[in-house]
């Protein structure tokens, strides 16, 4: 299946073809939903949200994987050896690093603003020493960085049947939704991380604090002054699931079943936490198999009505091996 995805994109460069693969393993193995998702896609963009997915998730690894035990000024390291890769790997156009390699081909092929690529280092680095937010203004400061990017490094590989720039505010808010559903999804397990994302302001508004939250953790009591602030998150982040829902039909009509798909399964990972009565200090909340299978079913129907009314998609050209775009424009299609 990956061969196809790269004969279809057109890459050829054996390099390139390895660090291609090596980024859709790591989405295939880490974004289960994100990956369900991504397979909806034509194959010849698959490659270059693997590439996206695969860099992001290799930074973020960096500064929270549990089973590692680097130091903060070790991780702090291991991030600066990352963004100079990246400087490097962005002006031209190659990398010794497949996850660089990959990116900076995608990044060139689809004209993506560097600035989002800086921005998301700017909010993994923040993830080293910023362990809580006094107000949601401030957390969404750093998600434009670590969610917000995300949807507006995704939109030109996507393409618009509007002018870019009116998708890409509705872009963002999907980015900032599915980071807010995980925010909420791991409380738990970001307070073994030593953070809290839920802003201050939302959990002292029902009593709750970094202390309260911590013995609840720790003990498994439940408390209603926490359930209280979970409800509000969860009603937050459906606000914001609205925000972006208006940008799927500014879409490509071919990618639209992918990110429907993935709007319907993140936003079904709200429904698993009020299922389980926002446990969610206590275990994961995942959504059912068997809605899993039938939101993707689904999807690939939706895939395979558009293709019949809008045909195969028409092949890109690459761009030369070390070609330097940074243009902001998306694709137009």
């Amino acid at each position: 299946m990956n061969s196809r995805e790269l004969d279809a994109a057109g890459v050829t460069d054996p390099h390139l073809r390895s660090a291609y693969t090596f980024c859709r393993r790591l989405n295939a193995c880490h974004g289960r939903t994100y990956f369900l998702a991504t397979r909806l896609l034509p194959a010849e963009r698959r490659p270059a949200v693997h590439a996206l997915y695969g860099f992001a998730r290799w930074a973020d690894d960096i500064v929270d994987d549990l089973d590692r035990r680097e130091t903060p000024a070790v991780r702090d390291r291991q991030l600066a050896v990352l963004e100079a890769a990246l400087a490097h790997g962005l002006a031209t156009g190659t990398s010794t690093e497949p996850v660089v390699r990959a990116l900076a081909h995608t990044a060139a092929r689809y004209r993506i603003p560097h600035a989002h690529f800086t921005d998301f280092m700017a909010s993994m680095r923040a993830d080293l020493t910023v362990t809580d937010y006094p107000t949601y203004q401030d957390l969404r400061a750093y998600m434009h960085g670590s969610a917000a990017v995300i949807g507006l490094q995704m939109l030109p590989v996507l393409g618009t049947v509007t002018d870019p720039q009116e998708a890409a505010p509705h872009a963002a808010a999907l980015g900032v939704a599915f980071q807010l559903t995980n925010f909420l999804r791991d409380v738990g397990e970001d307070l073994d991380r030593g953070r809290v994302y839920l802003p201050a302001d939302l959990l002292a508004a029902h009593g709750v604090d970094r202390p309260l939250l911590e013995h609840s953790r720790r003990t498994g009591r439940r408390d209603p002054r926490i359930r209280a602030a979970l409800v509000a998150a969860e009603a937050l982040t459906r606000t914001v699931y609205r925000e972006a829902e208006p940008g799927i039909a500014m879409l490509d009509p071919r990618v639209r079943p992918c990110i429907r798909t993935a709007y319907v399964l993140y936003g079904g990972i709200l429904d698993a936490i009020a299922a389980d009565d926002y446990a969610v200090l206590h275990g994961r909340s995942t959504v059912p198999r068997r809605r899993r299978a039938i939101t993707a079913a689904t999807g690939a129907a939706h895939v395979a009505a558009a293709r019949l009314r809008h045909g195969r998609p028409r092949r890109r050209p690459l761009p030369a091996p070390h070609d330097r775009i940074h243009s902001p424009q998306g694709t137009h299609e």
